[in-house]
Order: C-alpha cells, then sequence, then structure tokens
C-alpha cells in the first residue's frame, strides 16, 4: 500500500470525486493556477479543465455564496478558504444561508453537495491570524457537519464521504499535518462513516478524547502517563457535528475518567459541551471531574506559541491530576 502525506491523500480524494462526477467543482482563492497556498489542489485544473477547478477572488462571503448558489442548482461545490481564520466573512453566508437552506424550503431546495475546506489551528508559527481553531463556532448550527481528520488515511476517506454527504459538510484540516503526517493510504476510493468516532487506544482507567492534530499529542502524552501504569483509552471523534456520544459514554461507563483537548479557547470550547453530556450520562460512573486541557483565553501568539498550546506535558498532568484525584 503507497504511503502518502495529508496533503497528497486530500488531492487524492478530491481526484477521485472529480473523477466519478462531473458536478464536482474546486475552487477558492489560487486553488486552480497552482493548487493553493498548500498544493492541495495541484494538477487538477490540468486534468479537469479550468471550469471545474479554478481561482475565485479574494473575498470569502462571494466564494460561499457562490457555492451555495451552485449547491442549489445541483452542482457539487467544494470551496477552499485559504485559512480557517478568514471564513468569518463568509460565516452569515453558512450559518444563515448553508445551514438554513433545506429547512427554510421545506426540503424543497437544499445545498447539501456543498463541502468548504479549511485549513486549521495552529503549529505552524502563523500567529493570530493563521492559527486558530474555529470549529466550537459552527457546531452551534443545526444544519451542518463539522469533520476533522487526524491522518492521512482518514483525510481521504473522511472527505470523500463528506463530498458525497447529502449534508452541508465543513471539513478543518489540520495544516501542521499536511507534511507532516503520512501513512499508508489505499489508491482504490474509500469512504469513512461521518458522525462515528474511532477508539484508537483500549484502556482501563482514563479515558481522553480529541480529534485533529491533538491526537498525535495525546499519543504522546498516552507514552508517559503509561510509564506510570496508568492505562489510557483515547478517543478520535473525527466528527464534532454530529459528535458521538455513545462511544464516548460507553468508554466513560468503563474508566470512569474523561479528559477532553484542543486546540481552541478554553471558553465556549466544544470540550464544555462533551463534558455537560457525559456528566449528564454517566454522572454516578465519574471518579474524578472531567478535565478539559486546551487552548488559553487570549488571541493567538506568535512567540509564545509553545505556551499556549495544550501539550503532551499539560495533557499527561491533566491525566495524573484525575486518575490520582
Amino acid at each position: 500500500m503507497p504511503t502518502k502525506n495529508m496533503l497528497q491523500a486530500i488531492n487524492n480524494a478530491l481526484d477521485i470525486a472529480m473523477g466519478e462526477d462531473d458536478k464536482v467543482l474546486c475552487f477558492g482563492e489560487d486553488v486552480g493556477s497552482f493548487g493553493g497556498v498548500f498544493r492541495a489542489t495541484s494538477h487538477l485544473q490540468e486534468k479537469y479543465g479550468r471550469a471545474r477547478c479554478f481561482n475565485t477572488p479574494l473575498v470569502e462571503q462571494g466564494i460561499i455564496g457562490f457555492a451555495n448558489g451552485l449547491a442549489a442548482q445541483g452542482s457539487v461545490p467544494v470551496a477552499e478558504i485559504q485559512f480557517a481564520d478568514y471564513i468569518f466573512p463568509a460565516f452569515d453566508q453558512i450559518v444563515n444561508e448553508t445551514a438554513k437552506f433545506r429547512y427554510r424550503s421545506g426540503d424543497l431546495f437544499n445545498v447539501g453537495g456543498l463541502t468548504i475546506r479549511a485549513p486549521y489551528g495552529g503549529g505552524i508559527a502563523g500567529g493570530l491570524y493563521h492559527s486558530q481553531s474555529p470549529e466550537a463556532y459552527f457546531t452551534h448550527t443545526p444544519g451542518l457537519k463539522v469533520v476533522i481528520p487526524r491522518d492521512p488515511y482518514q483525510a481521504k476517506g473522511l472527505l470523500l464521504a463528506a463530498i458525497r454527504d447529502p449534508d452541508p459538510v465543513i471539513f478543518f484540516e489540520p495544516k501542521r499535518l499536511y507534511r507532516a503526517s503520512v501513512g499508508e493510504v489505499p489508491e482504490e476510493d474509500y469512504q469513512l462513516p461521518l458522525g462515528e468516532a474511532e477508539v484508537t487506544k483500549e484502556g482501563t482507567d482514563v479515558t481522553l478524547v480529541g480529534w485533529g492534530a491533538q491526537m498525535e499529542v495525546i499519543d504522546r502524552a498516552v507514552e508517559l502517563a503509561e510509564k506510570d501504569g496508568i492505562s489510557c483509552e483515547v478517543i478520535d471523534l473525527r466528527s464534532l457535528l454530529p459528535w458521538d456520544q455513545d462511544s464516548v459514554a460507553e468508554s466513560v461507563f468503563k474508566t470512569g475518567r474523561l479528559v477532553v483537548t484542543h486546540e481552541a479557547p478554553r471558553t465556549g470550547g466544544f470540550a464544555g459541551e462533551i463534558a455537560a453530556v457525559v456528566q449528564e450520562r454517566c454522572f454516578l460512573y465519574l471518579e474524578s471531574p472531567i478535565a478539559r486541557v486546551t487552548g488559553m483565553d487570549t488571541p493567538f501568539p506568535l512567540t509564545l506559541e509553545k505556551e499556549y498550546l495544550a501539550d503532551h506535558l499539560k495533557i499527561v498532568e491533566a491525566i495524573r491530576a484525575t486518575v490520582n484525584f
């Protein structure tokens, strides 16, 4: 089985989707001319032509408004926002149009074929405007799906599923893993289920939940915790909207403890939603308070990025504290 990095896996998924269905279109800032700033769409314009893979003006609200119109008329647009930080000018189009299109028309019309790709997260010294993790803003919006892969295999399978899903999907790609994460990826077409978490490691003492690039950080923390004799169960949510409440609850019933980690700031972060649901469902099984290991409630810093991020040392401290409570 060939190995690919995450960018190559995403490019492969787009190639398969475009080759299979003429209605699939790829567009965004610099997407056609040289494959986008990260080269995720390299060579797609050469292969499928300028009508199906093309550059847009530098206007995110226009990109998503245009995508909504295409999807409403039966196309399958895959719109790229160059950095997730710049999704905010399109926020109105996404939460007030994309998410509500089917509902407001009584299911006469929909934009379910729309997929929005966006590189997100820190770890590349991007500073304030190229490092944010805005997933929680969109999990508050019924009508959307929010999906985040952790490695190349997941990226290909989840992106193909997102493009073919009957609902609009926001697909956040952890950009610090674009070239750093390499793994075996089948050449053939395959899909991974949206809305289903994956237990990546079984354990008995504490449950750890994360997504995207934090999964690699969790694994490093688990190595340290296991040297202390702590048995960790690890869950990659993969989808935040909808999220797999059953898999997390079943794990916490077993371990009695939960640590949730994400890069986004703590206040209003998605870890809070997970903690609320788990205490509702698992209250009598909990052996210690649910712990959150997150970014800080500040703008994303440039020079203090390492201090800001929820690294493996902060996570292993939380694991020890929750187990020894």
